[in-house]
């Protein structure tokens, strides 16, 4: 296809249904089920999910971490600083850590600007590319720590800029909470956007889930920001995507290649997006831990190799995320881009919530 305008993706959505704070619990959030042999939509609670499920049926889930990735600091001036790490570049003999980051206020903070955080770090911006990112050199205060360190004591949640409420102590502790899944590996902080279709497991779910005799395969895509980046150009297919780092172990690169005759379930389109870029480029398992770069952009009319079913939550507007949604509703068509619509709609009508701390949806 030639061209596919962004505004097959885009809809209304009224303010009050952008979900400001998790629910009460994780699986008190709403499940939209929708059955893509049948057509069909029902409306479910998320704790029906296991038996929603095949007993045979693999859930293919992202276990990367989030790391608590906003940091505070102020200039020599007095200044307020807020430094949002993106990703780890090298550490230096003397200890000192690079790290690619966004700077507010960056037009203030120019190549060789400094800023600190008492007690904790000083840094100084090394480099400043167009798009805003820059590379930062920290200093860290206390011998023995790293900026992980730092971040995990000092860090707030990177939440997405429309979950706008007042921050305290007591909201950046349950953020700390609850915009992590509960199996996540928190050896592995990799990712600075939260993979939102897992928030609303809990154990008693993960429970219910293997008492049925469904396993679990796992990757670890390392979120990045430019998942949620909406799509600025005209058409779809003039988007540059950007490029995430993902990791899948021996075990999980032979159940997405042969599954079976089991149903591949993939929690999140971060996972999707893993799987799927693996078996692109390949077409069986390597035989050692496979740790690669996705610049895979999925939209209709693709097909899908590795997935079957998807546990997803709901989408922002001209986003790449429901682009891939809209692929796999009908892949090998472009009919699920007006289908979309209609679910969504659907889920307005009925006051679902919408987003990172949103409801979820079954699509199988």
């Amino acid at each position: 296809m030639s061209s596919l305008s962004t505004d097959l993706f885009d809809y209304d959505l009224p303010d009050h249904l952008i979900a400001q704070s998790p629910a009460a619990r994780r699986d008190a959030s709403r499940l939209l089920v929708v059955n893509r042999a049948e057509r069909s939509i029902a409306h479910h609670a998320f704790t029906d999910l296991p038996g929603l499920l095949d007993a045979n049926d693999v859930l293919i889930r992202n276990n990367a971490a989030v790391l608590p990735a906003r940091l505070r600091a102020v200039r020599p001036t007095g200044g307020a600083v807020e430094c949002f790490l993106l990703r780890a570049e090298s550490t230096d003999d003397a200890g000192t850590e690079l790290w690619w980051c966004l700077l507010r206020p960056g037009k203030r903070l120019p190549v060789g600007a400094t800023f600190a955080h008492a007690g904790a770090f000083s840094a100084e911006v090394r480099e400043k590319h167009a798009d805003g990112v820059a590379l930062v050199a920290f200093r860290l205060e206390q011998a023995g720590t790293t900026l992980k360190d730092v971040a995990n004591r000092l860090g707030e949640m990177p939440l997405p800029p429309y979950i706008q409420r007042p921050a305290d102590d007591t909201r950046r502790t349950a953020d700390l909470e609850r915009y992590q899944t509960v199996y996540a590996d928190r050896s592995r902080q990799v990712a600075v956007a939260a993979p939102t279709a897992g928030l609303h497991f809990t154990p008693q779910i993960l429970d219910a889930v293997e008492q049925r005799g469904i396993t679990t395969a796992e990757v670890t895509l390392h979120v990045g920001l430019g998942t949620f980046r909406p799509v600025m150009v005209d058409n779809i297919t003039d988007h540059d995507i950007h490029r995430e780092l993902y990791e899948l172990p021996p075990t999980t690169q032979a159940t997405v290649l042969d599954p079976g005759g089991r149903r591949r379930v993939a929690v999140g389109t971060t996972s999707v997006r893993a799987i799927e870029d693996f078996c692109r480029k390949h077409t069986a398992p390597l035989g050692h831990p496979c740790v690669e770069e996705a610049d895979i952009f999925i939209y209709p009319p693709r097909t899908f190799r590795s997935v079957d079913a998807l546990i997803t939550n709901f989408h922002q507007p001209r986003s790449t995320l429901l682009c891939l949604v809209s692929a796999f509703l009908t892949p090998g068509s472009t009919d699920g881009i007006a289908w979309i619509r209609e679910i969504y709609a659907e889920a307005i009508a009925h006051e679902y919530r919408f987003f990172s701390y949103g409801d979820a949806m079954l699509i199988v």
